[in-house]
Formats: C-alpha cells, structure tokens, sequence
C-alpha cells in the first residue's frame, strides 16, 4: 500500500504533530508526504528527515503560502493517484483540509484515530473518549485524520528523496485577508512537555498572572478549561478539551479546574496530573495522580516558592 501525509509547517518549521502522524502512517506501508507552501525549504528538509517517509513531495508556491485548505485540497486531489491512504494530523489544519478532500474524493472521512488494526480497520473515541469505536471503511481511498498523542512521533533518520510538483490551478473563490496570531514565548500547547491549566476558579484574567508566573519558570505552556475562555480569561487558542486542543504532556497541573468531561477528553492522557481544587469532590482528582485540595491563592504561591526552591 502507498500512503500519503500531508504535512503541517508554518513555512519555516515542520509542526510536530506531523511527525506522530508519520509513525501512524508507516504503520500502514510505505509513506510519501506531501509539503505544500512557500519558501519552505527547511520545513521540507524536516520533513525528508522523519524516520518512516521514503518519499517528499513538494509544492513551493505563492498559492500556498497561507495554507488556505481550498487551495491544498486541490493540489491533494491532483497528485492523489496511486495513494490508498490520505493522513493528516487531527489538528485545526486537519480538520479543516481533510473533509473537503474526503468530499472531492466522494468518500466518508475516518476522524481522530488513535489505532490502526489494519488497512481498512481503526479505533476512534466517541463521547468525549468514554467509548471507543472501532471503525471499518470500505472505500477505495481512506482519508484520516490522526490524533497525535495516540502515537510516538518519527524520530530523525536518513533524509528521504525530495521531489518537486506543480502547483495546482488555484481557487479563484478564495484568497487570503488577513491572520490574526497570538504570539507567545511559551511552548505550543501540543508540543509541551509541562502544561499548566487553569479554569473558572482562576476567577479573572488578572489572576491567571499566577499562573503565568508557573509557566514562566517551568518552562510550560499555558492552557485552559472552556469555562475560562467562555469567561474571557484568556484567549480561545489556550483552550484544552474535546472542543479545543488534544494534549499528552509529561506533566498536567489542573487548576481551579473541576473536570468536565469534555476537559478530561483534552488532557486525561497526560503522564502526570496534578489537580489544585478547594473542592474535595471534584471530578478531576479521579484521574488526577496527585491531588491538593485547597484555595489555590495558598496554594499557588507555596508552589511557586519551591519551585524557586528547588
């Protein structure tokens, strides 16, 4: 079987959920990724060096210089020939390019896998990840998306041959406004190694600064539950959940945070978690490996001090 990966980059760095998504792809047979964008050669020089991908292919164009997913789905739809298996990383790239490819294909898209069984058969959470479900397809091509934490990510191998394509004919219905990005010293939520999250009980944007303060000396990223978005403590694109970014740290601190089970679906697959709530009965120190109960005014700077401590 011939599979293709659509890989994710901002024009100079490769995304690290498309290196998780390559070790879901080579599971399947041999890989070809397909890079599209522009000046993004050193995207694609990190891409020919997963371990998995025997093949790159690259389109270097104005065209897709913004990723707008009209315009790759079109190329994805030029060169698909001969490929049995189209993936993409769950991320909003994937699940914003993959239902238009799936639609052109005339195929059912197959969401946010977290295992392959073989070429036709794969597992998927539904409900807020309480069931698993195992999903066969029977058409001729399978579009997929992938959830990242599910798999190891590619290590660095040999470089893969690189070959350059033609851009496809452009999508006159569609162009490129503007983007509007929060910028950010701290690592990106998916690609953390620490995660601190906080939710409703933060009680204001003023106070997430301590837990700004955290992040800043851990090293971490900065997340949160809906409920403090929905509040406006801080922007959408820090939201960890079942509607916002699915993550896998090292390490989850929870806090102020009840434990929704659509936030659970986002994180419960950390290594270690760590929840702070004054309230004893709170879903969250069921899945949480450590668990202090408390104000988390008291208790965040304690922690704070230690950690400047230790």
């Amino acid at each position: 079987m011939s599979i293709l990966v659509i890989a994710e980059h901002d024009n100079k760095e490769l995304k690290s959920a498309t290196a998780n998504t390559v070790t879901a792809a080579a599971k399947l047979g041999e890989v070809t990724a397909l890079i599209a964008g522009h000046n993004c050669s050193a995207a694609t020089q990190q891409l020919a060096a997963l371990e998995g991908v025997s093949k790159v292919i690259v389109a270097d164009s104005e065209t897709y210089q913004h990723a707008l997913a009209e315009q790759l789905a079109k190329l994805v739809l030029t060169n698909v020939s001969g490929f049995t298996h189209i993936l993409a990383s769950a991320t909003t790239f994937g699940k914003n390019l993959m239902p238009r490819v799936a639609a052109l294909l005339n195929v059912a898209q197959i969401s946010d896998i977290i295992s392959i069984e073989d070429a036709d058969t794969f597992k998927r959470p539904i409900y807020a990840g309480n069931a698993i479900a195992t999903v066969k397809s029977n058409d001729a091509v399978k579009v997929i998306t992938v959830r990242g934490t599910a798999f190891d990510a590619a290590a660095s191998g040999d470089l893969a041959a690189v070959e350059e394509i033609a851009p496809a004919s452009a999508d006159s219905r569609t162009r490129y406004v503007s983007q509007v990005l929060s910028e950010s010293d701290r690592p990106e939520l998916t690609a953390a190694k620490i995660i601190i999250s906080g939710g409703r009980g933060v009680g204001s944007a003023e106070n997430f600064s301590l837990l700004e303060t955290l992040a800043d000396k851990l090293g971490a990223g900065l997340g949160a539950s809906r409920a403090a978005v929905d509040a406006g403590y801080v922007p959408n694109d820090y939201q960890v959940g079942q509607t916002g970014k699915i993550v896998a740290p090292d390490l989850y601190i929870a806090i102020g945070i009840s434990g929704a089970i659509q936030h659970l679906a986002g994180m419960k697959d950390s290594k270690v978690i760590v929840a702070i709530n004054k309230d004893e009965d709170a879903p969250i120190f069921e899945l949480a490996d450590y668990g202090l109960v408390g104000d988390l005014f008291d208790l965040l700077p304690q922690l704070i001090t230690a950690v400047d401590q230790a």
